[in-house]
């Protein structure tokens, strides 16, 4: 006998774990942290130097847990030609890209402006290589995230973009992130956290380390804010934060997990204001709100008919 959809749902969301349900929350502080930390990172160092020592850091924790753990591997080549063209998009090119956008006077808030842009791309492309429809309701409340956002970055005038290269190189960033998120929807498989890190950050290093060594010195200033910067960007950003954002990717539509990103420029200049006393004008907070009521449209699941549901079920 077939369960009725309303008991499916709620059977789903009894078996949701906890660390899910809080994934979202926690993801997009330290995401939204990560773009004014990087800015700082990049003034003590080249963008691509920092890279390399932040890759290299992540798997100096990464790898003694691997002899330590002795997590399950990938069992076929496929798997792992997955996790290295995932790392070869996110942490090769997306942040490659990002940080040498510092370098051309891109400012922190217009890189995460640029960026947020993310779910329209994900949006068009997703139902070409997911299979997943996204609908008029989605698209309106992925329009109102990024009227949101750009509301809240403009209201500050934080975009001071100094060079058109910059531009291209965010919006190369962007197309990556994107890129990224499709290819794990669409081609990737659970695997050990601790084992799909270690292989994207060892792609990520494989990328950055020759470019740091090709087109910078690599000279560092180390001091406390430059050392603050790369703790957090090892721990926060590298070991936190991109783990639950291929884990939500994986529990959920991926056009829905990425309308988090139009939540990254509020959240950034809400950082912003907190530790640096930049200020937030009114017109800022009524965009973070529209930024927020979008992603929540956008994120909420049609009820599908009880016979529908059913079906499904028995299939």
């Amino acid at each position: 006998m077939t369960q009725p959809a309303a008991t499916l749902r709620s059977a789903d969301a009894v078996h949701k774990p906890a660390w899910l349900q809080a994934a979202p929350f926690v993801f997009l502080l330290l995401w939204s942290a990560g773009f004014p930390v990087g800015k700082v990172g990049v003034t003590y160092t080249g963008p691509f130097t920092l890279l390399a020592w932040r890759y290299g850091l992540v798997l100096a924790v990464l790898v003694p847990l691997i002899l330590w753990v002795r997590p399950p591997l990938p069992k076929t080549r496929r798997a792992w030609v997955n996790l290295a063209v995932i790392g070869f998009l996110i942490q090769g090119l997306y942040f490659n890209l990002s940080y040498f956008a510092f370098r051309f006077g891109i400012s922190a808030s217009a890189l995460s402006l640029i960026v947020s842009m993310q779910p329209v791309v994900v949006g068009l492309v997703a139902p070409l290589f997911t299979r997943e429809r996204v609908g008029p309701r989605r698209w309106i409340g992925l329009l109102l995230g990024l009227a949101g956002a750009a509301i809240v970055i403009l209201s500050r005038s934080a975009i001071e973009i100094t060079s058109p290269v910059a531009v291209v190189l965010a919006v190369l960033a962007l197309l990556a992130m994107s890129g990224g998120a499709l290819y794990e929807k669409r081609f990737g498989a659970p695997q050990h956290p601790l084992t799909a890190n270690a292989v994207q950050y060892a792609v990520g290093l494989a990328l950055s380390l020759p470019l740091a060594l090709a087109l910078e010195d690599g000279h560092v200033v180390w001091s406390a804010p430059f050392i603050g910067a790369l703790a957090y960007l090892v721990i926060g950003n590298s070991l936190v934060a991109i783990s639950l954002y291929l884990a939500m990717i994986r529990a959920g539509e991926v056009s829905k997990v990425s309308a988090l990103f139009f939540l990254v420029p509020p959240g950034s200049a809400l950082i912003a204001w907190g530790m640096l006393g930049e200020a937030m004008p009114p017109l800022a907070w009524a965009g973070m709100a529209l930024a927020a009521g979008g992603v929540a449209l956008a994120s909420v699941q049609r009820a599908k008919p009880v016979r529908d549901a059913a079906e499904e079920a028995c299939t």
